[in-house]
């Protein structure tokens, strides 16, 4: 009996360290094939995808670094001592646009040509320098989280009863992927300082977010349209939810207050009856990436695998099914996108980390 046990799990150890090491090699694999065919050292830069004919610009958009520099904080989380975010910081430091009213990031590399600032993308640039502040305790990670804090609240007034803007200048749509990502950040700043104003302001944009943007079924639609008497933008993407379930643990460890928990819980489920199906999660390989960091914040609380296991089983089908075997680069498309292969190196990343 005993001996029947310990095989047992003997399989299973050999099992979860089976899929940590292919995760591992994936991400490694995905990290090299970025560095091969999407970066171009002589600038620094990074590129849109891997069809030149393809590229609207010379360099890539700053959404993709979006993505990368997430990556790259979860590839150095898996091999500490390598310096996977330098470059990937290097380069986004030629997004910087200090005009008023506050200093922020463009959509395009300023030295060639002005673009306007999102406040989603500040907001994803601040949550991975978080996350590398929290790993390293390196200062310059917390000051620009909050100087990009301050540039996000620029975007913030009471026109539909509160919210942020998507856009800097644009009054018409206020987003779940700019309202949830803003609470997380202001969470994160909050657990670095104990500053209450970020409290405050994390508990203002969820409050709001969720009295207007939450369904029934706990899934998040994409937006609000002010100047059209509030209409309500339905459309669904796991990122809005997978962004609200992870600000909704956080609020669960900060307060130890259970609904946030509870709510939690109930987002979870909502994503995978909305999203999975087949054994594939129906959205963009970087919309999931945010989800699954939801999914792995609540399996540390509550211990429940199956949204995890549920993204393996979706990752190893990307591999299997999506993968150029020449450039080991993943997509259904001919050409490769910066944004898809970051994703997708982060999905990988953090599951090899999962304990």
């Amino acid at each position: 009996m005993y001996r029947s046990v310990w095989l047992t799990v003997a399989y299973i150890l050999s099992a979860a360290t089976l899929f940590a090491q292919n995760n591992a090699q994936r991400a490694g694999l995905l990290q090299a094939a970025v560095d091969k065919h999407l970066y171009e050292p002589r600038t620094g830069l990074y590129i849109q995808t891997s069809d030149p004919a393809k590229n609207h610009n010379p360099h890539a958009d700053l959404w993709g670094l979006c993505a990368l520099v997430q990556a790259a904080n979860e590839m150095e989380g898996l091999h500490p001592g390598k310096a996977y975010l330098k470059p990937v910081v290097k380069a986004i430091d030629q997004y910087y646009d200090p005009i008023p009213p506050a200093p922020g990031y463009a959509s395009y590399v300023v030295k060639e040509r002005r673009e306007d600032r999102y406040y989603d993308d500040n907001q994803w640039i601040g949550i991975a320098y978080l996350d590398a502040y929290a790993r390293t305790k390196q200062r310059t990670y917390l000051d620009k989280g909050a100087e990009i804090y301050r540039f996000m609240m620029t975007g913030f007034d009471t026109v539909s009863g509160g919210g942020l803007y998507w856009k800097e200048g644009d009054k018409t749509t206020k987003n779940t992927c700019s309202n949830g990502p803003g609470i997380l950040l202001a969470l994160q700043l909050y657990e670095a300082t104990h500053r209450k104003t970020y409290l405050d302001t994390a508990l203002l944009l969820y409050q709001w977010t969720n009295k207007h943007l939450r369904n029934a079924n706990g899934v998040f639609w994409d937006a609000i349209k002010p100047l059209e008497n509030n209409r309500i933008d339905s459309a669904t993407y796991t990122y809005n939810s997978g962004i609200m379930l992870e600000a909704n643990v956080k609020l669960y460890r900060i307060t130890r207050q259970p609904q946030y928990l509870k709510e939690a819980q109930q987002i979870a489920a909502g994503t995978l009856q909305r999203f999975y199906r087949d054994g594939r999660f129906h959205s963009s390989y970087w919309f999931n990436a945010v989800l699954l960091r939801g999914y792995l914040a609540l399996y540390r609380e509550d211990k429940d695998r199956r949204y995890v296991d549920a993204m393996q089983t979706y990752a190893d089908k990307v591999w299997e099914e999506d993968r150029d075997a020449g450039s080991n680069m993943l997509g259904k498309k001919p050409e490769k996108e910066l944004l898809g292969q970051a994703g997708m190196m982060e999905i990988y990343a953090r599951l090899a980390a999962l304990p």
